[in-house]
């Protein structure tokens, strides 16, 4: 029987591990920004005044800046991951998720916006001591935990109530792991391999070399997030604070405002075994609509998975990032178009909704010509797809352009040279 003191209380194991659930957490917390941006009116055209108009328009940006935020968090945790040797994760559960996935604390599912999914957001990025409860409807049961007293190798399942308190103990493991074992065999992966500035323009976008770039990695998505220490006035926790205030008044002004499309709570394109909790779309035009946003973004998922086997001197890292962009440009219109169809007569009262679907595999590909082939011809088939799709639709239209565009980019691009396969 192993004896406590031969294994080590923090290994490369277990931050790994923390670090995919960091990865998971961002990840999840940008989709459900993007869905309640998505769901957003637009415009006097549909039923603002003037005045709502102008502020839902910036609420939009708000969260969508957030959303973008999120990106660069999750850029940031996959450059440590790296920097430790491992390969970025970029799986999650389906929506919504369970309780206790993640701590009890954190309720995701994909929802439009609303005076409780504000008041959830406002939740999510809280600093450590805040007052602020959950959103209605988003409350959590208590008591839940993840940790497993006396495990020593398999890796559990942190506890926390803050997004920062998760990273702040990731961060004094790192701390440690450096104390045991030496900074330079901790950050042992090859650092060409990360997304740096050249590749992305985010701020997580820097190298992380060693511990102190780790720290600062981990310090910057917390102040963004939560404002902590400082409570700062662009932290996306007093970001969501000054949308709520807006909201209450001119909800006070006008009863009737209601901002957003009545989007589906969770939808899903296949009615789910357990349909509690969940809109299934039946309606055609919504449902090709989402498989191709679907389609889009788990193709998004799977070149950022590439960009990170292949080293920054790799003309295809610069392409496969370009690209993953490019379909996150594409997804936008469609979301938008997809929560202002109906969800089908199974669901009279909701619109649709993208469902950002999760698959089994977001794995890289052996880099090479495989692999760009894969992508062209992947790439082709959202291409054909966007074609059948009601072009009278300005959206639509927008979201068959940037395809057609991104079909061309990785068609053009330069053969790779013999011997690199």
């Amino acid at each position: 029987m192993l004896q406590d003191s031969l294994v080590p209380a923090v290994g490369r194991e277990k931050i790994m591990h923390a670090l995919y659930e960091a990865a998971e957490v961002e990840h999840c917390l940008m989709c459900t920004y993007l869905y309640a941006a998505f769901s957003l009116r637009d415009g006097e055209g549909e039923g603002l005044t003037a005045e709502e108009a102008e502020a839902v328009a910036r609420w939009r940006r708000a969260i969508l800046g957030v959303a973008i935020d999120e990106m660069s968090h999750l850029v940031a945790v996959w450059n440590i991951t790296a920097a430790l040797g491992g390969a970025p994760h970029l799986g999650r559960t389906n929506f919504p998720l369970d309780p206790g996935y993640l701590p009890a604390g954190l309720v995701v599912r994909l929802a439009p916006f609303s005076e409780a999914v504000i008041q959830h957001f406002i939740y999510l990025e809280r600093p450590e001591g805040s007052d602020e409860s959950d959103g209605a409807g988003f409350e959590s049961p208590a008591d839940l935990t993840r940790a497993i007293p006396g495990l020593r190798l398999t890796p559990t399942g942190y506890d926390y109530r803050t997004v920062g308190e998760f990273y702040e103990e990731i961060s004094g493991n790192l701390r440690q792991f450096v104390e045991e074992i030496g900074e330079a065999a901790v950050f042992c992966g090859d650092p060409a391999l990360q997304l740096g500035q050249a590749e992305i323009r985010l701020v997580g976008a820097r190298p992380v070399m060693h511990l102190e770039s780790a720290l600062a990695a981990i310090e910057t998505i917390i102040i963004e997030g939560e404002g902590a220490p400082a409570d700062r006035d662009n932290s996306h926790f007093q970001r969501f604070i000054a949308i709520r205030e807006e909201f209450n008044a001119l909800k006070t002004k006008n009863p009737d405002f209601s901002p957003a499309h009545p989007a589906a709570v969770n939808p899903v394109l296949r009615r789910p075994p357990q349909p509690e909790g969940h809109v299934w779309i039946e309606d055609m035009n919504a449902m090709a609509t989402i498989d191709l946003a679907n389609a889009a973004y788990a193709l998004m998922l799977r070149l950022l998975a590439e960009v990170y086997v292949l080293p920054s001197s790799d003309d295809d890292k610069l392409l496969h990032v370009g690209t993953a962009v490019g379909l996150m440009q594409a997804l936008t219109p469609l979301a938008e178009r997809a929560v202002r169809l109906p969800a089908g007569p199974s669901n009279p009262h909701c619109h649709a909704g993208v469902s950002f679907t999760a698959l089994r595999d977001t794995a890289a590909l052996p880099p090479g010509p495989s692999a760009r082939r894969y992508y062209l011809e992947r790439m082709e088939e959202l291409v054909a797809a966007a074609d059948q799709i009601e072009q009278a639709d300005p959206r639509a239209q927008r979201a068959a352009k940037v395809l057609h565009n991104l079909a061309g980019r990785l068609r053009d691009a330069p053969a790779i040279p013999i011997g690199r396969e």
